[in-house]
């Protein structure tokens, strides 16, 4: 058997992983979207301002963290500020930009998170046995330490 190639088998159990995952996720956002107007990228930014940064980030570590470009968070920052949920602040020293969350985003934030945690818990977590959670506990460690 090629190693290169992934079998019928191997890609049925892909897609459903894969599947799975964006069944959850997407009924989660959902979940946040239709009882708080936040959308996914939203409350990605308002959750990490105040979880990496205790309310305030570089604008580019803000980005790495969320695993976007510099111009896709810049646009979406720009949207946020306009709803008065986070401003930006030039930072003099390195041309850098801080990005602030407001106490108009904190309670936006703050309205979000038991939204989320009961829709994780309700699609998510209820459907696991101790047994899966370590399962998951260890496949994810073991996948996260690869390039």
């Amino acid at each position: 058997m090629d190693i290169n190639k992934v079998s019928d088998d191997e890609m049925r159990i892909w897609n459903l992983w894969k599947g799975s995952f964006k069944r959850i996720f997407g009924r989660v956002v959902k979940e946040l979207t239709e009882h708080t107007g936040l959308s996914e990228g939203d409350f990605g930014i308002l959750d990490r301002l105040v979880q990496l940064g205790d309310g305030k980030l570089r604008q580019q570590e803000l980005a790495d963290s969320m695993n976007w470009d510099k111009s896709r968070l810049s646009h979406h920052l720009t949207r946020m500020e306009k709803r008065g949920h986070v401003i930006r602040n030039p930072l003099d020293a390195d041309r850098g930009v801080q990005v602030i969350i407001t106490s108009a985003g904190k309670a936006a934030l703050d309205e979000a998170l038991p939204i989320v945690s009961m829709a994780i818990r309700k699609y998510f977590l209820d459907q696991l046995t101790d047994q899966d959670i370590e399962s998951i506990t260890k496949l994810a460690e073991r996948t996260k330490k690869r390039p």
